[in-house]
């Protein structure tokens, strides 16, 4: 009979382990979050060449994708159409992007990279590369494999949410960042 109790309390100190892990990756997930809003509030005060978060994220999708019309670059960026008009505007004032019709259909128009541009968005990447490779020393294959799996997890579920409105916050139910005190 006492294996019974015994096996219960480890299923709970396993259930009690697994809540204060998910309470920490929650933690470090809205850290990070915090700061890449942050960097974003400061990209407010850039000055003229410097490229803000939302600009990079536009060159990257013209650099990776290609030219595309602005209604396309928007939906990939995740931006409003609007701010990316103006964004662009200021892009090829810049002379980092310039416009042009469609060569496939003259009455669309087309973003592209300038040579300009292009060799932009190659210098930041390769800041940022060796930035990312630097934080990430010392981190195993498996565990980086891991991280990729849960940031594809998390990913999928903030889509899902924002497709269909946020849940509602359960009565009771495991510890979540949004339900964990901070001191613990």
């Amino acid at each position: 009979m006492s294996a019974q109790p015994s096996t219960t309390r480890r299923r709970r100190a396993s259930t009690q382990a697994r809540a204060e892990q998910l309470a920490e990756l929650g933690l470090a997930f809205r850290g990070v979050f915090r700061t890449l809003n942050r960097m974003r509030g400061r990209d407010t005060h850039l000055g003229g060449s410097e490229l803000s978060h939302a600009q990079f994220e536009l060159l990257t999708e013209l650099y990776e994708r290609g030219e595309l019309p602005a209604g396309e670059l928007a939906a990939a960026a995740r931006l409003a159409p609007g701010t990316v008009t103006q964004m662009l505007d200021h892009l090829a004032d810049c002379g980092h992007v310039e416009r042009a019709r469609s060569d496939s259909d003259r009455r669309v128009v087309v973003t592209r990279l300038t040579a300009q541009g292009r060799c932009k968005i190659e210098a930041k990447r390769e800041a940022w590369g060796s930035r990312w490779e630097q934080s990430l020393e010392g981190v195993g294959e498996e565990d980086l494999r891991a991280a990729t799996r849960v940031l594809e997890r998390l990913g999928a579920m903030f889509e899902e949410a924002s497709a269909g409105g946020l849940p509602e916050a359960p009565e009771k139910g495991p510890r979540t960042p949004e339900n964990t005190p901070r001191g613990r």
